[in-house]
């Protein structure tokens, strides 16, 4: 029986948005920005649908005892940070890391999310599409990709774009952009990570963020996050 597997038993949730064009193939659709405004989460509970929380309370008569049948990953091998927990997605075929005082929210288009208890606009979000690329390299040079991506898909037309960083990684025969930048508007500033991958037939974007004025302040403990991410074979 599939079903996503969190560290803590918390399930994921997705739903799908339009397309964007990129290099000769349709890749990622316009997201929402790095930190959203009018995104409410007035409690836990009213976040999570009716099939989430039956997913959820599955997955907690499962308990320990789906953990020893779980696959032997590079993730489960290696010992959790302090201060975080791992989310594992068997059957969507992906994993990272999150703050352990996050809690899951409803994050429209997305797979799975994360938010700080008392700032929500400090997130993590996960999603995917469908794409015929078998691997990162597929869609370019890194710094042509991260400068489309972060100009023509993440930025709102009303705000400027900062590429402050970027890297190239390869876990386990699979490779990883990962890339930091700001976004200012003329209410408010924003700073995120984002990792981008390719595999199971699927494009795979993690972003995480908080506001720009209190990124000097996390952005150590994101950056952990946004590392974390890693592709299981589906």
């Amino acid at each position: 029986m599939a079903m996503a597997v969190s560290l803590n038993w918390i399930p994921p949730t997705f739903t799908n948005k339009a397309n964007y064009v990129l290099a000769h193939s349709t890749e990622p659709p316009r997201v929402q920005p790095c930190l959203q405004n009018s995104v409410t989460i007035p409690n836990e509970e009213s976040t999570i649908n009716p099939s989430h929380k039956r997913r959820r309370l599955l997955l907690l008569g499962v308990g320990a005892f789906t953990a020893n049948l779980l696959p032997a990953t590079s993730l489960l091998a290696q010992e959790i940070p302090q201060n975080y927990k791992a989310f594992v997605d068997i059957p969507d075929g992906y994993s990272y890391y999150y703050p352990s005082d996050w809690r899951e929210f409803d994050f429209r288009g997305h797979d799975s999310a994360f938010k700080d208890r008392f700032l929500q606009l400090q997130n993590v979000r996960v999603r995917f599409i469908p794409t015929d690329k078998k691997d990162i390299h597929d869609l370019g040079p890194i710094d042509e990709v991260v400068y489309n991506l972060v100009n023509h898909v993440y930025a709102a037309p009303n705000q400027m774009v900062n590429i402050l960083d970027m890297q190239e990684r390869t876990i386990d025969g699979k490779n990883y952009y990962t890339f930091e930048y700001e976004l200012t508007s003329p209410n408010y500033a924003s700073a995120c990570f984002a990792t981008i991958a390719i595999g199971n037939g699927r494009y795979y974007t993690l972003v995480v963020g908080a506001l720009e004025r209190r990124w000097r302040k996390v952005r150590n403990k994101l950056k952990v996050v946004a590392d974390s991410f890693k592709l299981l074979e589906i």
